[in-house]
Protein backbone atom coordinates (compact mmCIF):
# COMPACT_ATOMS: atom_id res chain seq x y z
CA UNK A 1 0.00 0.00 0.00
CA UNK A 2 1.13 3.38 -0.85
CA UNK A 3 1.24 6.89 1.20
CA UNK A 4 -1.36 7.96 -0.68
CA UNK A 5 -3.62 5.62 -0.14
CA UNK A 6 -2.71 5.34 3.63
CA UNK A 7 -3.67 9.20 3.41
CA UNK A 8 -6.90 8.71 1.80
CA UNK A 9 -7.61 5.63 4.82
CA UNK A 10 -6.91 8.65 7.51
CA UNK A 11 -8.76 11.06 5.46
CA UNK A 12 -11.97 8.56 5.50
CA UNK A 13 -12.03 7.34 9.05
CA UNK A 14 -11.69 11.14 10.21
CA UNK A 15 -15.11 11.73 7.94
CA UNK A 16 -16.53 8.44 9.68
CA UNK A 17 -15.89 9.60 13.39
CA UNK A 18 -17.49 13.04 12.37
CA UNK A 19 -20.85 11.69 11.02
CA UNK A 20 -20.93 9.12 14.02
CA UNK A 21 -21.08 11.50 16.46
CA UNK A 22 -23.09 14.24 14.16
CA UNK A 23 -25.92 11.02 14.17
CA UNK A 24 -25.72 10.37 17.48
CA UNK A 25 -26.21 14.82 18.59
CA UNK A 26 -29.32 13.91 16.74
CA UNK A 27 -30.64 11.01 18.57
CA UNK A 28 -30.17 12.37 21.45
CA UNK A 29 -31.75 15.85 20.57
CA UNK A 30 -35.30 13.38 19.20
CA UNK A 31 -35.48 11.76 22.37
CA UNK A 32 -35.20 13.97 24.75
CA UNK A 33 -37.35 16.70 22.68
CA UNK A 34 -40.32 13.06 22.20
CA UNK A 35 -40.02 13.07 26.10
CA UNK A 36 -40.56 16.46 27.15
CA UNK A 37 -43.54 16.28 24.40
CA UNK A 38 -45.26 13.22 26.23
CA UNK A 39 -44.35 14.96 29.70
CA UNK A 40 -46.48 17.96 28.65
CA UNK A 41 -49.21 15.86 27.33
CA UNK A 42 -49.52 13.42 30.39
CA UNK A 43 -49.53 16.74 32.46
CA UNK A 44 -52.28 18.66 30.40
CA UNK A 45 -54.81 16.15 29.42
CA UNK A 46 -56.86 14.57 31.82
CA UNK A 47 -57.05 10.99 33.66
CA UNK A 48 -59.31 8.85 31.54
CA UNK A 49 -59.92 10.50 28.51
CA UNK A 50 -58.94 7.27 26.71
CA UNK A 51 -61.71 4.97 26.26
CA UNK A 52 -61.87 1.09 28.41
CA UNK A 53 -60.89 -0.37 25.03
CA UNK A 54 -58.08 1.48 23.92
CA UNK A 55 -56.67 1.60 27.42
CA UNK A 56 -53.89 -0.99 27.81
CA UNK A 57 -54.21 -3.87 30.57
CA UNK A 58 -53.64 -2.90 33.87
CA UNK A 59 -50.70 -4.44 35.48
CA UNK A 60 -51.44 -7.98 37.44
CA UNK A 61 -52.44 -7.18 41.29
CA UNK A 62 -49.69 -8.06 43.15
CA UNK A 63 -49.70 -12.01 44.95
CA UNK A 64 -50.73 -11.97 48.19
CA UNK A 65 -53.24 -15.30 47.71
CA UNK A 66 -50.47 -17.58 49.45
CA UNK A 67 -50.37 -15.55 52.16
CA UNK A 68 -53.87 -15.56 52.95
CA UNK A 69 -53.82 -19.45 52.25
CA UNK A 70 -50.85 -19.83 54.84
CA UNK A 71 -52.42 -17.45 57.67
CA UNK A 72 -56.07 -19.51 57.19
CA UNK A 73 -53.87 -22.92 57.30
CA UNK A 74 -52.10 -22.12 60.39
CA UNK A 75 -55.64 -20.80 62.04
CA UNK A 76 -57.21 -24.41 61.54
CA UNK A 77 -53.65 -26.26 62.98
CA UNK A 78 -53.90 -23.90 65.80
CA UNK A 79 -57.75 -24.85 66.00
CA UNK A 80 -57.51 -28.47 65.42
CA UNK A 81 -53.86 -29.33 67.27
CA UNK A 82 -54.89 -32.91 67.79
CA UNK A 83 -56.20 -33.87 64.58
CA UNK A 84 -53.09 -32.39 62.86
CA UNK A 85 -50.85 -34.34 65.20
CA UNK A 86 -52.62 -37.21 64.16
CA UNK A 87 -52.18 -36.47 60.53
CA UNK A 88 -48.66 -35.59 60.84
CA UNK A 89 -47.74 -38.83 62.89
CA UNK A 90 -49.61 -40.81 60.67
CA UNK A 91 -47.84 -39.70 57.13
CA UNK A 92 -44.13 -39.62 59.38
CA UNK A 93 -45.01 -43.58 60.43
CA UNK A 94 -45.95 -44.90 57.07
CA UNK A 95 -43.56 -42.75 55.55
CA UNK A 96 -40.52 -44.51 58.14
CA UNK A 97 -42.01 -47.59 57.17
CA UNK A 98 -41.79 -47.22 53.25
CA UNK A 99 -38.51 -46.07 53.73
CA UNK A 100 -37.52 -49.31 55.95
CA UNK A 101 -39.10 -52.18 53.63
CA UNK A 102 -37.31 -50.51 50.85
CA UNK A 103 -33.97 -50.63 53.02
CA UNK A 104 -34.78 -54.40 53.65
CA UNK A 105 -35.64 -55.38 49.88
CA UNK A 106 -32.22 -54.60 48.57
CA UNK A 107 -30.34 -55.24 51.77
CA UNK A 108 -28.04 -58.24 50.67
CA UNK A 109 -28.57 -61.44 53.12
CA UNK A 110 -25.79 -63.65 52.88
CA UNK A 111 -24.80 -66.37 55.47
CA UNK A 112 -21.25 -66.08 57.47
CA UNK A 113 -18.56 -67.84 55.75
CA UNK A 114 -15.08 -69.11 57.54
CA UNK A 115 -12.24 -67.14 57.06
CA UNK A 116 -11.59 -69.85 54.05
CA UNK A 117 -14.63 -68.70 52.14
CA UNK A 118 -16.18 -72.02 53.15
CA UNK A 119 -19.85 -72.26 54.44
CA UNK A 120 -20.13 -72.53 58.49
CA UNK A 121 -23.84 -71.81 59.04
CA UNK A 122 -26.27 -74.88 59.33
CA UNK A 123 -30.09 -74.98 59.26
CA UNK A 124 -32.54 -77.95 59.89
CA UNK A 125 -36.11 -77.77 58.00
CA UNK A 126 -38.73 -79.94 59.73
CA UNK A 127 -41.54 -80.85 57.56
CA UNK A 128 -42.55 -82.72 54.20
CA UNK A 129 -39.47 -82.52 51.91
CA UNK A 130 -42.32 -82.18 48.79
CA UNK A 131 -43.98 -79.34 50.54
CA UNK A 132 -43.25 -75.95 48.00
CA UNK A 133 -42.63 -73.97 51.02
CA UNK A 134 -40.14 -76.69 52.21
CA UNK A 135 -38.33 -77.08 48.71
CA UNK A 136 -38.43 -72.98 48.38
CA UNK A 137 -37.11 -72.80 51.82
CA UNK A 138 -33.65 -75.00 51.05
CA UNK A 139 -33.25 -73.66 47.73
CA UNK A 140 -33.55 -69.58 48.84
CA UNK A 141 -30.79 -70.74 51.98
CA UNK A 142 -28.44 -73.15 50.21
CA UNK A 143 -28.21 -69.71 48.08
CA UNK A 144 -27.48 -67.55 50.67
CA UNK A 145 -24.87 -69.60 52.04
CA UNK A 146 -25.85 -72.12 54.17
CA UNK A 147 -25.84 -75.95 54.75
CA UNK A 148 -29.28 -77.17 55.04
CA UNK A 149 -30.28 -80.18 56.19
CA UNK A 150 -33.87 -81.39 56.17
CA UNK A 151 -35.47 -83.96 58.15
CA UNK A 152 -36.68 -87.08 56.47
CA UNK A 153 -38.47 -90.42 58.22
CA UNK A 154 -37.75 -92.70 55.57
CA UNK A 155 -35.47 -93.36 52.22
CA UNK A 156 -38.45 -92.47 49.72
CA UNK A 157 -38.36 -88.81 51.78
CA UNK A 158 -33.95 -89.00 51.53
CA UNK A 159 -34.79 -89.81 47.24
CA UNK A 160 -36.36 -86.46 47.22
CA UNK A 161 -34.32 -84.34 48.57
CA UNK A 162 -31.26 -86.13 46.62
CA UNK A 163 -33.25 -85.24 43.64
CA UNK A 164 -32.66 -81.43 44.20
CA UNK A 165 -29.42 -82.41 42.70
CA UNK A 166 -27.95 -79.45 45.42
CA UNK A 167 -24.65 -80.09 47.48
CA UNK A 168 -25.50 -78.23 50.60
CA UNK A 169 -29.35 -79.35 50.68
CA UNK A 170 -28.75 -82.86 52.42
CA UNK A 171 -31.80 -85.23 54.11
CA UNK A 172 -31.28 -85.82 57.74
CA UNK A 173 -32.51 -89.15 58.73
CA UNK A 174 -34.78 -88.39 62.14
CA UNK A 175 -37.44 -91.41 62.11
CA UNK A 176 -39.08 -90.13 65.89
CA UNK A 177 -41.13 -93.61 66.02
CA UNK A 178 -37.94 -94.88 66.84
CA UNK A 179 -36.22 -93.68 70.00
CA UNK A 180 -32.45 -95.24 70.16
CA UNK A 181 -32.31 -94.42 65.90
CA UNK A 182 -33.09 -91.08 66.97
CA UNK A 183 -30.66 -90.50 69.87
CA UNK A 184 -27.99 -92.03 67.56
CA UNK A 185 -29.41 -89.66 64.30
CA UNK A 186 -28.50 -86.52 66.69
CA UNK A 187 -25.52 -87.83 67.93
CA UNK A 188 -24.11 -88.21 65.16
CA UNK A 189 -25.15 -84.74 63.54
CA UNK A 190 -24.07 -83.15 66.71
CA UNK A 191 -20.43 -85.04 65.93
CA UNK A 192 -20.87 -83.40 62.48
CA UNK A 193 -21.10 -80.00 63.63
CA UNK A 194 -18.43 -80.55 66.92
CA UNK A 195 -15.77 -81.60 64.10
CA UNK A 196 -13.67 -79.41 62.62
CA UNK A 197 -14.17 -79.65 58.28
CA UNK A 198 -11.35 -78.66 55.30
CA UNK A 199 -12.92 -77.00 52.73
CA UNK A 200 -10.38 -78.75 50.28
CA UNK A 201 -7.13 -80.50 50.75
CA UNK A 202 -4.66 -78.12 52.49
CA UNK A 203 -7.24 -75.83 53.96
CA UNK A 204 -7.01 -74.88 57.13
CA UNK A 205 -10.23 -76.36 59.22
CA UNK A 206 -13.19 -74.76 60.21
CA UNK A 207 -16.26 -75.85 62.70
CA UNK A 208 -19.86 -75.78 61.28
CA UNK A 209 -22.14 -73.37 63.80
CA UNK A 210 -26.01 -74.44 64.04
CA UNK A 211 -28.07 -71.60 63.29
CA UNK A 212 -31.40 -72.41 63.44
CA UNK A 213 -33.99 -75.33 63.72
CA UNK A 214 -36.96 -73.96 61.25
CA UNK A 215 -40.31 -76.12 61.88
CA UNK A 216 -42.88 -76.30 59.11
CA UNK A 217 -45.34 -79.05 60.10
CA UNK A 218 -48.13 -80.14 56.80
CA UNK A 219 -50.11 -77.28 55.69
CA UNK A 220 -53.19 -79.20 54.48
CA UNK A 221 -56.10 -79.94 56.79
CA UNK A 222 -59.10 -81.91 56.09
CA UNK A 223 -62.51 -79.82 56.00
CA UNK A 224 -66.20 -80.30 56.65
CA UNK A 225 -68.45 -80.74 59.40
CA UNK A 226 -67.58 -81.86 62.47
CA UNK A 227 -70.14 -85.30 62.40
CA UNK A 228 -68.42 -86.17 58.98
CA UNK A 229 -64.64 -86.02 60.02
CA UNK A 230 -63.90 -89.51 62.00
CA UNK A 231 -61.79 -89.30 64.59
CA UNK A 232 -59.14 -91.40 62.47
CA UNK A 233 -58.84 -88.13 60.39
CA UNK A 234 -58.36 -86.01 63.98
CA UNK A 235 -55.80 -88.61 64.82
CA UNK A 236 -53.55 -88.90 62.05
CA UNK A 237 -53.61 -84.32 62.04
CA UNK A 238 -52.70 -84.44 65.80
CA UNK A 239 -49.94 -87.03 65.22
CA UNK A 240 -48.70 -85.72 62.12
CA UNK A 241 -48.65 -82.38 62.81
CA UNK A 242 -48.90 -81.80 66.63
CA UNK A 243 -46.62 -85.07 68.28
CA UNK A 244 -44.44 -85.32 65.28
CA UNK A 245 -43.47 -81.54 65.19
CA UNK A 246 -43.48 -81.99 68.90
CA UNK A 247 -40.81 -85.00 69.15
CA UNK A 248 -38.77 -83.29 66.53
CA UNK A 249 -38.48 -80.26 68.63
CA UNK A 250 -37.39 -82.31 71.70
CA UNK A 251 -34.59 -84.75 69.87
CA UNK A 252 -33.02 -81.31 68.42
CA UNK A 253 -33.55 -79.34 72.22
CA UNK A 254 -29.83 -80.39 73.56
CA UNK A 255 -28.05 -79.17 70.40
CA UNK A 256 -30.43 -75.83 70.08
CA UNK A 257 -29.26 -75.53 73.41
CA UNK A 258 -25.75 -76.31 73.22
CA UNK A 259 -25.40 -73.92 70.39
CA UNK A 260 -28.19 -71.28 71.44
CA UNK A 261 -29.58 -72.04 67.97
CA UNK A 262 -33.10 -70.19 67.13
CA UNK A 263 -36.81 -72.35 66.43
CA UNK A 264 -38.91 -71.12 64.27
CA UNK A 265 -42.24 -72.25 63.96
CA UNK A 266 -44.40 -71.63 60.87
CA UNK A 267 -48.30 -72.16 60.65
CA UNK A 268 -51.03 -70.65 58.63
CA UNK A 269 -52.80 -67.84 60.44
CA UNK A 270 -56.07 -67.00 58.16
CA UNK A 271 -58.54 -69.89 59.24
CA UNK A 272 -57.16 -70.06 62.65
CA UNK A 273 -57.81 -66.41 63.04
CA UNK A 274 -61.20 -66.24 61.39
CA UNK A 275 -62.00 -69.72 63.09
CA UNK A 276 -64.94 -70.34 60.27
CA UNK A 277 -67.37 -73.26 60.43
CA UNK A 278 -66.03 -76.83 58.60
CA UNK A 279 -62.46 -75.87 59.84
CA UNK A 280 -62.12 -77.34 63.13
CA UNK A 281 -59.24 -79.46 62.15
CA UNK A 282 -56.77 -76.85 61.49
CA UNK A 283 -58.61 -74.78 64.04
CA UNK A 284 -57.43 -77.46 66.71
CA UNK A 285 -54.00 -77.96 65.65
CA UNK A 286 -52.74 -74.46 65.04
CA UNK A 287 -53.72 -73.77 68.54
CA UNK A 288 -51.99 -76.46 70.16
CA UNK A 289 -48.80 -75.44 67.48
CA UNK A 290 -49.25 -72.04 68.94
CA UNK A 291 -49.46 -73.22 72.83
CA UNK A 292 -46.53 -75.30 72.26
CA UNK A 293 -44.65 -72.32 70.62
CA UNK A 294 -45.35 -70.26 73.30
CA UNK A 295 -44.46 -72.47 76.38
CA UNK A 296 -41.10 -72.97 74.43
CA UNK A 297 -40.45 -70.06 74.21
CA UNK A 298 -40.76 -69.23 77.89
CA UNK A 299 -38.99 -72.32 78.89
CA UNK A 300 -35.67 -71.23 76.35
CA UNK A 301 -36.07 -67.54 77.15
CA UNK A 302 -34.89 -68.55 80.42
CA UNK A 303 -31.45 -69.58 78.32
CA UNK A 304 -31.36 -66.32 75.93
CA UNK A 305 -33.02 -68.47 73.06
CA UNK A 306 -35.31 -67.10 70.86
CA UNK A 307 -38.04 -69.19 69.61
CA UNK A 308 -40.14 -67.21 66.45
CA UNK A 309 -43.87 -67.66 65.83
CA UNK A 310 -44.53 -67.29 61.73
CA UNK A 311 -48.07 -67.01 61.03
CA UNK A 312 -48.31 -67.70 57.16
CA UNK A 313 -50.52 -65.86 54.69
CA UNK A 314 -51.18 -66.74 50.99
CA UNK A 315 -48.05 -67.24 48.78
CA UNK A 316 -47.35 -68.37 44.65
CA UNK A 317 -45.73 -71.23 44.96
CA UNK A 318 -46.31 -71.72 41.04
CA UNK A 319 -42.24 -71.74 40.35
CA UNK A 320 -41.58 -74.33 42.81
CA UNK A 321 -45.11 -76.46 41.91
CA UNK A 322 -49.03 -75.73 41.58
CA UNK A 323 -50.36 -72.67 42.99
CA UNK A 324 -50.68 -73.51 46.76
CA UNK A 325 -52.80 -71.97 49.59
CA UNK A 326 -52.04 -72.64 53.32
CA UNK A 327 -55.10 -72.58 53.90
CA UNK A 328 -57.66 -74.98 52.08
CA UNK A 329 -60.70 -74.49 52.29
CA UNK A 330 -61.75 -77.12 49.39
CA UNK A 331 -63.40 -80.06 51.76
CA UNK A 332 -64.78 -83.37 50.60
CA UNK A 333 -67.39 -84.16 48.45
CA UNK A 334 -71.17 -83.31 49.97
CA UNK A 335 -72.26 -86.27 48.03
CA UNK A 336 -70.22 -88.51 50.55
CA UNK A 337 -71.98 -87.01 53.38
CA UNK A 338 -74.93 -88.39 55.09
CA UNK A 339 -78.38 -87.29 53.87
CA UNK A 340 -79.35 -85.37 57.20
CA UNK A 341 -76.03 -83.54 57.05
CA UNK A 342 -76.15 -82.74 53.83
CA UNK A 343 -79.80 -81.15 54.49
CA UNK A 344 -78.15 -79.22 57.63
CA UNK A 345 -74.74 -78.21 56.24
CA UNK A 346 -74.22 -78.37 52.73
CA UNK A 347 -75.70 -75.06 51.55
CA UNK A 348 -73.47 -73.27 54.10
CA UNK A 349 -70.46 -75.26 53.24
CA UNK A 350 -70.89 -74.59 49.39
CA UNK A 351 -71.47 -71.10 50.12
CA UNK A 352 -68.37 -70.68 52.11
CA UNK A 353 -66.37 -72.37 49.88
CA UNK A 354 -67.45 -69.77 47.18
CA UNK A 355 -67.45 -66.89 49.11
CA UNK A 356 -63.47 -67.92 50.59
CA UNK A 357 -62.36 -68.65 46.51
CA UNK A 358 -63.70 -64.98 45.72
CA UNK A 359 -62.06 -63.06 48.32
CA UNK A 360 -58.35 -64.69 48.33
CA UNK A 361 -58.96 -67.44 51.05
CA UNK A 362 -58.15 -69.93 48.05
CA UNK A 363 -55.43 -69.40 45.08
CA UNK A 364 -58.12 -70.11 42.19
CA UNK A 365 -58.38 -66.40 41.40
CA UNK A 366 -55.44 -64.96 43.81
CA UNK A 367 -51.94 -66.07 43.45
CA UNK A 368 -50.81 -64.28 46.98
CA UNK A 369 -47.83 -63.01 47.90
CA UNK A 370 -44.62 -63.59 46.56
CA UNK A 371 -42.32 -66.40 48.26
CA UNK A 372 -39.36 -63.75 48.75
CA UNK A 373 -41.16 -62.24 51.37
CA UNK A 374 -41.10 -65.28 53.31
CA UNK A 375 -37.75 -65.76 52.37
CA UNK A 376 -35.98 -62.72 53.65
CA UNK A 377 -38.45 -63.04 56.89
CA UNK A 378 -36.93 -66.40 57.71
CA UNK A 379 -33.15 -65.04 57.03
CA UNK A 380 -33.84 -61.87 59.41
CA UNK A 381 -35.57 -63.94 62.04
CA UNK A 382 -32.33 -66.05 61.89
CA UNK A 383 -29.86 -63.50 62.03
CA UNK A 384 -30.96 -60.57 63.30
CA UNK A 385 -29.47 -59.54 67.06
CA UNK A 386 -33.30 -59.31 68.80
CA UNK A 387 -36.07 -60.72 66.28
CA UNK A 388 -39.42 -60.62 66.85
CA UNK A 389 -41.52 -62.91 68.74
CA UNK A 390 -44.64 -63.35 66.03
CA UNK A 391 -43.56 -62.60 62.22
CA UNK A 392 -47.28 -61.97 59.63
CA UNK A 393 -45.95 -62.93 56.07
CA UNK A 394 -47.97 -63.72 53.28
CA UNK A 395 -51.06 -61.71 51.77
CA UNK A 396 -53.67 -61.77 54.41
CA UNK A 397 -51.91 -62.74 57.77
CA UNK A 398 -52.31 -59.33 58.94
CA UNK A 399 -55.33 -58.20 57.42
CA UNK A 400 -57.34 -61.51 58.35
CA UNK A 401 -55.64 -61.40 61.75
CA UNK A 402 -57.28 -57.63 62.79
CA UNK A 403 -60.62 -59.31 61.29
CA UNK A 404 -60.90 -62.06 63.87
CA UNK A 405 -59.25 -60.24 66.59
CA UNK A 406 -61.94 -57.28 66.61
CA UNK A 407 -64.98 -58.24 64.68
CA UNK A 408 -67.46 -60.39 65.79
CA UNK A 409 -67.99 -64.04 65.08
CA UNK A 410 -71.26 -63.26 63.45
CA UNK A 411 -70.00 -60.87 61.05
CA UNK A 412 -67.57 -62.71 60.60
CA UNK A 413 -69.74 -65.94 59.66
CA UNK A 414 -71.96 -63.29 57.39
CA UNK A 415 -68.85 -62.48 55.42
CA UNK A 416 -68.10 -65.68 54.83
CA UNK A 417 -71.45 -66.38 53.58
CA UNK A 418 -73.14 -68.58 56.44
CA UNK A 419 -76.51 -68.22 56.77
CA UNK A 420 -78.53 -69.72 59.83
CA UNK A 421 -80.80 -73.16 58.54
CA UNK A 422 -84.34 -73.72 60.06
CA UNK A 423 -84.09 -77.12 61.64
CA UNK A 424 -87.84 -77.77 60.94
CA UNK A 425 -87.26 -77.04 56.89
CA UNK A 426 -83.99 -79.19 56.93
CA UNK A 427 -85.29 -82.23 59.01
CA UNK A 428 -88.52 -82.65 56.99
CA UNK A 429 -88.19 -85.20 54.88
CA UNK A 430 -87.80 -83.61 51.06
CA UNK A 431 -89.86 -85.49 48.04
CA UNK A 432 -87.53 -87.68 46.04
CA UNK A 433 -87.62 -85.23 42.88
CA UNK A 434 -87.12 -82.16 44.52
CA UNK A 435 -84.40 -83.85 46.39
CA UNK A 436 -82.81 -84.70 43.43
CA UNK A 437 -82.79 -81.43 41.35
CA UNK A 438 -81.45 -80.03 44.23
CA UNK A 439 -78.98 -81.47 44.94
CA UNK A 440 -77.93 -82.10 40.99
CA UNK A 441 -77.59 -78.47 41.18
CA UNK A 442 -75.02 -78.76 44.27
CA UNK A 443 -72.94 -81.38 42.95
CA UNK A 444 -72.29 -79.02 39.60
CA UNK A 445 -71.33 -75.91 42.02
CA UNK A 446 -68.88 -78.16 44.00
Amino acid sequence: MTGNDQQLLDVLSEYTQDVRRFTGSIFDASDRHFQNVAGYIKRSVPHGWLPEVARPAPPPPPRVVSGAYIHRLQDWISRNRALTAAVVAFFATGGVMLWREQNKSRKKRRARRASNGARKEVVVLAGPPNSPIIKSLSQDLERRGFIVYIVCADMEEEQQVHGDSRADVRPLHLDVADVLGTQEAMKRFQDMLLKPHAAFPGASPHNLHFRGLVLVPDLVYPSGPIETIGPELYSDALNAKVLNTIAVTQAFLPTVSEFKARVLMCTPSIVSSLQPPFHSVETAVVSALEGFTSSLRGELGTLGIDVCQFKLGTFDCSHVGTKQHLQTTAGPNTVAWPATTRRLYASNFVSQSRVAQTRGLVTANNSGSSLRELHNAVFDALTQRRPRRVWRVGRGSVTYDLVGSWVPAGLVGWMMGVKRVSLDEATAEPQLEDAAQSWEKIEKVV
